[in-house]
């Protein structure tokens, strides 16, 4: 089914060619006299590269049949990632080349979103921050209280990100998973 390109949201996944794109941003330009354009930020969902596309108000793009699938993350073996199905409990391996950086924020009994085209995994959705706890991290020193003065601390997972200096072992963080930057403390 041809979609209208004015329908392409933030979000909307459509096909060009043999390649699925991910609508990033959506800006609708009208000029004086001619017709309006549509400039688009999309992501190749098979090779996550970023790139810039316009089309002119009235085009038509091929709508992509993606389906959003809930998926329990269990546990990494070699290349694959395992998942299952937290309704039916059927498990399933994901390639790494499709999680790609998104690996380093996977933890036991996560539940994320698989986005799915027929029987191919296509990409991964992961809530926008996760509760980690800090492993790993340098002495809190008094007196670097001016500004805004952060350390490098390990999480549980093996992410080092920046947090403030008062942070200690064992304490809980919330990270932002689009930025892989320290949010808040966890109480």
């Amino acid at each position: 089914m041809a979609l209208n390109v004015t329908e392409l949201r933030n979000g909307t996944f459509y096909k060009d060619g043999k390649e699925i794109f991910l609508v990033v941003t959506y800006e609708h330009m009208k000029t004086g006299r001619g017709s309006g354009n549509i400039k688009l930020k999309v992501r190749n969902i098979r090779t996550g590269s970023v790139t810039e596309k316009s089309f002119i108000t009235g085009a038509r793009v091929d709508e992509a049949n993606v389906q959003k699938v809930k998926a329990q993350y269990l546990y990494r073996s070699g290349e694959t990632f395992n998942f299952m199905d937290p309704v039916s409990f059927e498990q399933f391996t994901v390639p790494s080349q499709v999680i790609g950086d998104q690996a380093k924020y996977l933890k036991d009994g996560l539940e994320v979103i698989l986005i799915v085209l027929g029987d191919e995994a296509l990409g991964l959705e992961l809530p926008m921050s996760l509760t980690y706890t800090i492993s790993e991290t340098g002495p809190g020193e008094r007196g670097n209280t001016v500004s805004n003065v952060f350390k490098e601390a390990t999480l549980d997972n093996g992410l080092v990100i920046k947090v403030p200096m008062f942070m200690k072992v064992g304490e809980r963080v919330k990270v932002d998973t689009r930025s892989g930057e320290y949010i808040e403390r966890v109480k």
